[in-house]
């Protein structure tokens, strides 16, 4: 697996806020990132799984696990004030089918998550890397959507959206080198995609927002 990573830290400030939650809170929903995880042992109750890949600040992932509790939902997020701002949502919401890694996910995906755990895996506006020379860090890739393909079920979904056109047909190219993958209609997944900050940026900003749905066969 290659690691030319798709992203750069940014640290950026942690309110008073957010430091106590990953002190006080991760021990609650916080996940281990250097060893298997044996799932069944970390939800209260047995449901499918949903990973989401780049949380961001969290309010996406917890409006899904809020309002569809019929899920299970594992986040990764590599920026720490993201994660903080999520524990504390959930705390706040009494929210118990949700848990969090804050680390790399190609990391996760490689050592930590089960073969054919996930019922689907939501990839929502990772950075489009627009400029040519850095095509290359882009996160959809034929190497990362072979880790993804391994974590799914079968059948299992995999949910990209982006409001770059050409970051959506690179990831349209990418997915057509995979014979398992079916791309289907976004509008009856459940449950939905829900909107983010950054479709909303790209939106004001006159972006076409794409959703691409794949069906593993």
């Amino acid at each position: 697996m290659r690691r030319i990573r798709s992203y750069v830290r940014r640290e950026g400030r942690l309110t008073p806020a957010q430091r106590r939650a990953l002190t006080e809170l991760w021990p609650r929903y916080g996940l281990a990132a250097d060893r298997p995880l044996a799932m069944e042992r970390i939800f209260p109750a047995r449901r499918p799984v949903i990973l989401e890949i780049g949380f961001g600040n969290g309010e996406g992932l917890v409006q899904l696990a809020r309002e569809y509790p019929q899920f299970n939902y594992l986040g990764i997020e590599v920026h720490r004030p993201g994660v903080g701002r999520l524990l504390l949502m959930l705390e706040r919401e009494g929210l118990t089918n949700v848990r969090v890694f804050c680390a790399d996910a190609v990391d996760i995906l490689q050592s930590v998550l089960p073969e054919r755990s996930l019922r689907r895996i939501n990839i929502f506006f990772p950075d489009p890397w627009p400029k040519k020379r850095h095509h290359k860090r882009r996160l959809i890739q034929p190497d990362f959507v072979r880790l993804l393909a391994a974590k799914l079920e079968n059948p299992g979904l995999l949910h990209l959206a982006t409001d770059w056109p050409d970051y959506a047909e690179h990831m349209q190219q990418v997915l057509a080198g995979f014979a398992e993958f079916d791309r289907i209609d976004h509008q009856n997944v459940v449950p939905p995609r829900p909107p983010s900050k950054y479709e909303r940026r790209g939106r004001r900003l006159g972006h076409p927002v794409v959703d691409l749905v794949y069906r593993k066969r």
